[in-house]
């Protein structure tokens, strides 16, 4: 059994048991399949709601820090849009003169093995710092060792420091006692309970907003729906505009009267992959794409997403190529996209920013690779965003 063979075998089993998370098949094996999941569900949901009433009742206790903590999360796993809102109120905070730092778990990052993480345990040697991304003034990590998200923020964000650990407790001591910050921002942090957040922001993606409606593994839950009572503000993310009522309403009824702030993830332009992202001489406005014959890849939860940005914005998608979330590129996998490419005589590739930061910048490209640039753009909720920003900037520390 080969090495690569297996690897294959296995990338075809995580893409199978997706496909029936997120309902995509139907078929016998998919619905044996399903059957065995939900048992694991049911039994996960108990361990989850423990967990919370241990913290609840202070049996387990969260570990205060002294100053603002803003936790941005959600229920679910894959692609609620999470990083473009973190990277939006961590502006808006630093525009208002906080010292900010964004605190990241750093999913699939390169962490240390697992043989150092005994030898600190076993040797009472304290463990090494967290993982400076960014210290506000330079990007010290690349992606694979900060991880995408983390990369992407510390790349976008001057003057912003962004640290990796899975102990953000730890991370968000180091913060306040080696760079001086006043508020830490936890992304992806709503299940992460030994530090608590005085401002709870849970984005709800609005075109899939709990998934079949169990909890890991039969569906995309990591908490029960009614722990939507714990956000101080709700994001709609993924809005088309036109309101969802009936979504509303069943947020309501678990948080009453919390604040509903809905959103969208606005395409802004193309940028060549391999030019730093203030470079704005190789930026391409949007308008290009129109009747463009394009080829399309993607390694994020909701590429159907990403595609249909394309398409929306005039595109003629040729082909288009599906990874894993958080996939890393091989160069086979480049010798196959630029293959198709030339062969559907497409204008350009275009990816997203995620997986744009996970390719060498200095790849040749036989065909010209662009990312597209996305942002946050308030739709409705407006005046409780900048509302929120403002408690937070004025708001003393405990």
């Amino acid at each position: 059994m080969s090495s690569p063979w297996l690897k294959q075998k296995l990338i075809s089993f995580e893409q199978f048991a997706i496909d029936v998370v997120y309902g995509r098949r139907d078929d016998l094996p998919a619905v044996i399949f399903a059957g065995g999941l939900q048992g694991l569900s049911y039994l996960f949901k108990g361990i989850v709601k423990l967990r919370w009433w241990l913290y609840r009742h202070r049996v387990l206790h969260d570990q205060p820090l002294g100053c603002l903590v803003v936790v941005v999360g959600n229920l679910t796993v894959g692609g609620t849009g999470k990083t473009p809102v973190v990277e939006k109120f961590a502006r808006a905070l630093r525009d208002q003169g906080r010292r900010v730092a964004i605190l990241s778990r750093g999913y699939k990052s390169k962490a240390p093995p697992m043989w150092k993480k005994w030898w600190f345990w076993i040797t009472h040697t304290a463990e090494p710092p967290p993982r400076i991304v960014s210290d506000g003034n330079e990007v010290l990590l690349n992606s694979e060792e900060a991880g995408d998200e983390p990369y992407m923020l510390a790349r976008n964000l001057p003057g912003v420091l962004v640290l990796v650990d899975k102990n953000r407790v730890k991370a968000g001591t180091y913060a306040i006692k080696r760079f001086g910050c006043d508020t830490l921002i936890l992304d992806d942090g709503f299940q992460y309970m030994p530090l608590k957040g005085r401002l709870n922001l849970l984005l709800v993606d609005k075109t899939n907003p709990f998934g079949n409606g169990f909890l890991l593994p039969r569906g995309i839950l990591r908490e029960p729906i009614s722990h939507l009572k714990r956000a101080s503000y709700v994001f709609l993310t993924k809005s088309n505009g036109q309101r969802d009522t009936e979504l509303e309403d069943l947020i309501q009824k678990h948080n009453p009267g919390v604040d509903i702030i809905e959103c969208t993830h606005q395409p802004q332009y193309l940028q060549l992959l391999g030019e730093a992202p203030e470079n704005e001489a190789t930026r391409r406005p949007l308008e290009e794409l129109q009747l463009k014959r394009i080829g399309a890849f993607s390694g994020i939860a909701t590429p159907e997403s990403f595609e249909k940005f394309l398409r929306d914005l005039g595109a003629d998608i040729a082909f288009a190529r599906r990874f894993l979330d958080h996939y890393r590129f091989v160069p086979s996998d480049f010798v196959e996209i630029f293959s198709a490419g030339l062969e559907h005589k497409v204008d350009m590739i275009v990816t997203t920013e995620k997986d744009a930061v996970r390719i060498a910048s200095d790849m040749p490209c036989p065909v010209p690779i662009y990312y597209l640039r996305l942002e946050i753009d308030i739709l409705h909720g407006a005046d409780d965003f900048d509302e929120a920003v403002g408690r937070l900037c004025f708001e003393q520390t405990r």
